[in-house]
């Protein structure tokens, strides 16, 4: 196991000081591809190997299930026992099970899973709409309204005054009537909600002291990701889980915020020094992800956003390939030619799983099915079938548990492979696309997950099984075999070595019903976002119509980005540009010949004098060139030039010999 001052190693310096930094509040400005998660799991590996915090005292959170076990795994990775890595949700659950029986007593209420049904009841009571879509929005304006920590009798004032008072097209009074009708629905009902977990808990440390105690005791030391994303619900639980304290790092970058919408506050972030005071603010801005193309494409577009707090972020990387801006007829044109295009790459070595479709809506998607299934290319869309809901996964895990309790003994990656080629798995995939190729995809997962920990940690089958169970637990899939087709919400915190950014058109990026300079902000914050998730290909496009018309134009976020169409040159200005390409490629061919060629150029000049006459009326560069490189010695040899005439040759031919043969140059 390495020593404190070895994990150090690991890091840059910017990333070490994050490592090593004590003592005060630390706010990390981290952009993306910058090393952030990398740089707070060595920040708990060091201080824990140093001797500064035990494991076990420390608290680490984040947004997603996903998120929190690639904390949890790799801190495992550094040999770190014992440390807490949830989200606020699931911190927050295990919290209030554990102290609901002494602060209230009894057992805790259930959680609904899904709260539309309640929603639907009390809009039905009001008499609203209750169709799928209006319900939707009004589930979200309730969840919005809670980790906002906005009361019904305050919701019109502050809706309004963010432009939120026509959500599902209701006026903001009756929006706060549906909040308390919602309430008394889910009271009748005996359940609560995921924001509840919060709200109780929350009251649970106010109105008891001992029970805020005992969480201090046991947590002393926190470090939160994804900061900029905080709600006020989640700042002000974090608040009382410190009390007193001030051992908290953050991290996070302003120019991620693209959850406002749902609650998300990125001032927590940006006036971190004006809440804590004495902290300490560093810079993460080196970017180990994108190559230098990339990032200058996603530095044009964030800069007009103003966030406080945003970085610059500089690429590590070599220089790559351009980035790519194209422009189709319509969205099948789109659609068919970017599965062309990931032909090509599959064609050059690029992996599928490193291969990743973006867009601004999930209705965008059925263009890219359709075509990357006539293509032939496996896909799968982010977010829809869950990967340990799948049958064959289902039943590999069965078998790998009976591998654990039997102890198997070889290599992890060897006895995981023994496990599945036992369900008729190959290591050689079957033919074409289809559920075969998905089945087979989903294990072949499996393998390489098992063959990266074995890489890791010399992790057994036990562990692995216990790796797996987890995973299911939070849904955190391996990675398959397979382009990507995800939402640019759903694709933060993810990364391919080709991204296509598609669909990159007023009014779907901004999308139409973002209504507001914030939320036209926002909207550039997650094109941000989607140009980030690419290391070394990235390609950007739009299509003109929609198979009726021709309307719509680029998004406003790229003009300034996007390459300018060749403007129209007037005569004069193209003959002056083709004579200079002349020029120079005559120089570079013929060096020797150049003075010979001014000579002539000068002859020419005088002559034209002689007879008033514009000097191309003589003879043509073209010619001049050729007699330079010629070097006629007679009038014969002259007039075998092109451009030299009978006429031109009883006229000029003297001359153009004396000029050749006093450059000493005749033959």
């Amino acid at each position: 196991m390495e020593s404190a001052d070895e994990l150090l190693e690991h890091l840059d310096p910017e990333q070490r000081e994050v490592a090593t930094r004590f003592g005060v509040p630390l706010c990390v400005r981290a952009g993306a591809g910058t090393g952030k998660t990398r740089a707070i799991t060595y920040r708990i590996a060091y201080a824990a190997r140093a001797g500064i915090l035990d494991p076990r005292n420390v608290m680490a959170l984040t947004f997603t299930s996903r998120a929190a076990g690639e904390l949890r795994s790799r801190l495992r990775d550094l040999g770190v026992r014992g440390a807490s890595a949830h989200t606020f949700h699931a911190a927050a659950l295990r919290q209030l099970g554990y102290f609901w029986g002494t602060a209230i007593g009894g057992a805790v209420p259930p959680i609904a899973e899904n709260k539309l049904s309640m929603v639907a009841q009390a809009a039905g009571q009001l008499g609203m709409t209750t169709d799928s879509v209006s319900l939707r929005d009004m589930a979200s304006e309730i969840e919005w309204s809670r980790v906002s920590l906005v009361t019904p009798d305050d919701y019109p004032d502050r809706a309004r005054s963010l432009q939120r008072d026509q959500a599902a097209g209701y006026p903001a009074e009756e929006i706060a009537r549906l909040i308390r009708a919602y309430e008394d629905v889910k009271q009748n009902r005996g359940v609560i909600d995921f924001e509840d977990v919060l709200l109780l808990l929350i009251g649970i440390l106010i109105d008891r002291p001992d029970v805020a105690r005992m969480v201090r005791d046991q947590y002393r030391h926190f470090v939160v990701d994804e900061y900029q994303d905080v709600s006020p619900l989640q700042h002000r639980l974090l608040q009382l889980w410190m009390g007193e304290r001030r051992d908290l790092c953050v991290v996070g970058d302003v120019s991620q915020t693209i959850y406002s919408f749902a609650g998300a506050s990125s001032r927590y972030l940006a006036d971190f020094a004006r809440e804590f005071r004495g902290a300490q603010i560093l810079e993460l801005i080196r970017d180990y992800r994108s190559s230098p193309q990339i990032v200058a494409c996603a530095n044009e577009v964030i800069a007009p956003d103003s966030s406080k707090g945003a970085v610059r972020l500089v690429s590590q990387l070599p220089s790559s390939v351009p980035v790519v801006f194209k422009e189709y007829g319509d969205d099948v044109e789109e659609a068919e030619a970017v599965a062309a295009e990931i032909l090509q790459l599959r064609e050059k070595g690029v992996g599928l799983a490193d291969i990743a479709v973006l867009y601004r809506t999930n209705a965008q998607s059925a263009e890219f099915e359709a075509a990357l299934g006539r293509a032939g290319v496996d896909y799968s869309i982010r977010g829809s079938e869950r990967f340990f809901s799948r049958r064959e996964v289902r039943e590999a895990m069965v078998g790998m548990r009976a591998a654990a309790r039997a102890e198997a003994g070889g290599a992890l990656a060897d006895d995981v492979k023994a496990v599945l080629m036992q369900r008729g798995w190959r290591e050689q995939p079957p033919e074409g696309a289809g559920a075969a190729r998905e089945r087979w995809s989903a294990l072949a997962a499996l393998l390489k997950m098992a063959e990266e920990m074995e890489r890791a940690r010399g992790a057994g089958m036990a562990e692995f099984v216990a790796e797996l169970e987890e995973r299911a637990q939070i849904q955190a899939a391996p990675e398959t075999d397979s382009v990507t087709l995800a939402s640019l919400h759903s694709a933060k915190g993810l990364e391919w070595h080709a991204v296509f950014l598609v669909g990159m058109s007023e009014g779907l990026m901004p999308i139409s019903l973002a209504k507001g300079e914030d939320a036209i902000d926002e909207e550039r914050r997650l094109m941000y976002v989607g140009i980030t998730r690419a290391k070394q290909c990235l390609q950007i496009s739009y299509a003109k119509g929609n198979g009726q018309r021709s309307a719509r134009k680029m998004s406003r976020f790229l003009q300034g980005t996007w390459p300018r169409p060749s403007e129209p040159v007037s005569r004069a200005t193209s003959y002056r540009e083709r004579k200079a390409a002349a020029a120079r490629q005559f120089a570079a061919e013929h060096e020797d010949d150049v003075p010979l060629f001014e000579a002539l150029v000068e002859w020419r000049l005088e002559a034209s004098r002689r007879i008033d006459k514009p000097a191309y009326v003589i003879l043509h560069d073209s010619t001049l060139r050729a007699v330079a490189v010629a070097k006629p010695a007679t009038l014969a040899q002259l007039g075998k030039i092109r451009g030299i005439g009978a006429s031109k040759l009883a006229e000029w031919g003297e001359e153009i010999l004396g000029v050749v043969a006093q450059s000493g140059s005749g033959r």
